[in-house]
């Protein structure tokens, strides 16, 4: 059921879905969370479809916020849908022309389903400080996605700036089935490792966090080069007896690859949005691994950049070298990923003047891991 509502208001709209909702036979809603999505008017559909494939595994109410302040005029329209085609629950399409896009939270707030945690999703560029936006401000989890920018580093950087507890990034959930698959080949075969090499497609954020996020947990030195993708396309982490890798080079099937076992077949398809979203809806604490990785998502680039070719070997050569004068381990870059270093270089020199300067470069648009 869809039912259209011209130049109308919040109550219009609260008092409508009621109605809809008791001529359907479901008078009550069933729902554990409101989902507010925050989009444009040429991605809203995506995302909506998106949002009701997760809203079967967790009944939500959806409310689709497209702002549209290019119009003179200041009107709200309104979707109501009640257990159409993008599920069983209830989904609320706001329009909000002219000055009125400027006030998107007085226009939700009377929306939310009383009682039960409030997500804020951005399907686009998202802002800045996601805590601070008049809808993030509304929510208790709050999930952007740096790949859609056209400089994903430089958002993620401005995001660990401003990050509050409930913050979280697409380009890190993307990682899941790839820290989950490393933790067990580690466990399988547990030998110290010297040395890791991340190569995935350039301008990829998840790349970055994932290099980021084995730097921290293993506390070696790590190698990231750039190939065609499609998004992360292998891991190798050096042990004594010989390396452990993770290949996936068409986003489809795996290879793992352990010393002195035989090369494995690993299901590590490249999942879609709303899988991601799902994931997310599953907990809504605060992720203290992410806040962790999120705030050393550009210290390594205060530094000066110890520059190698794209090698395990450089990578365990610096390693040996920092372990002789008892500094810790240097990040070690391939010179295709110096271009994403200098992109991070500008907001590290403005907080502090005696950082080198580095380079600035444009990433490409990042996508998904």
């Amino acid at each position: 059921m869809i039912i259209d509502l011209t130049d109308t208001t919040s109550g219009k709209i609260a008092s409508t879905l009621v109605a809809a909702r008791h001529r359907s036979g479901t008078p009550t809603t069933g729902a554990v969370l409101t989902l507010v999505v925050s989009t444009e008017e040429r991605h809203h559909y995506d995302a909506m479809k998106a949002a009701g494939r997760a809203a079967r595994e967790h009944p939500a109410r959806i409310i689709i916020v497209i702002g549209r302040p290019d119009t003179a005029r200041t009107r709200l329209d309104a979707e109501v849908r009640v257990g159409d085609e993008n599920g069983p629950g209830e989904v609320i399409v706001l329009r909000l022309y002219g000055e009125l896009s400027a006030h998107a939270d007085s226009v939700v707030v009377p929306l939310l389903l009383p009682d039960v945690p409030v997500v804020t999703w951005w399907p686009d560029e998202g802002p800045d400080a996601p805590s601070k936006d008049p809808l993030g401000a509304l929510a208790q989890r709050r999930i952007t996605d740096a790949a859609e920018y056209y400089k994903p580093m430089t958002k993620l950087t401005a995001r660990a700036d401003a990050y509050q507890s409930g913050d979280t990034d697409l380009a890190w959930t993307r990682l899941t089935p790839w820290r989950s698959m490393l933790a067990a080949a580690l466990d399988q075969f547990p030998r110290p490792v010297s040395a890791v090499a991340v190569s995935g497609e350039e301008g990829n954020p998840s790349v970055r966090v994932l290099a980021v996020w084995l730097r921290q947990r293993l506390g070696v030195p790590v190698t990231r080069t750039a190939d065609e993708g499609p998004g992360i396309t292998s891991v190798e982490l050096m042990t004594p007896d010989g390396p452990i890798r993770l290949d996936r080079p068409d986003g489809e099937l795996a290879t793992l690859a352990i010393p002195g076992q035989p090369d494995r077949p690993v299901a590590l398809k490249r999942r879609e949005t709303a899988e991601l979203i799902a994931e997310e809806l599953r907990r809504l604490d605060q992720d203290d691994v992410y806040a962790r990785m999120l705030a050393e998502v550009a210290e390594p680039f205060t530094q000066p950049l110890q520059v190698a070719g794209p090698t395990v070997e450089a990578a365990r050569k610096a390693a040996k070298e920092a372990q002789k004068l008892g500094e810790p381990a240097p990040v070690v870059v391939s010179e295709q990923a110096e271009a994403e270093a200098g992109e991070l270089a500008e907001p590290a020199a403005a907080a502090d003047e005696a950082a080198p300067a580095k380079p600035a470069a444009k990433a490409p648009k990042g996508e998904s891991a």
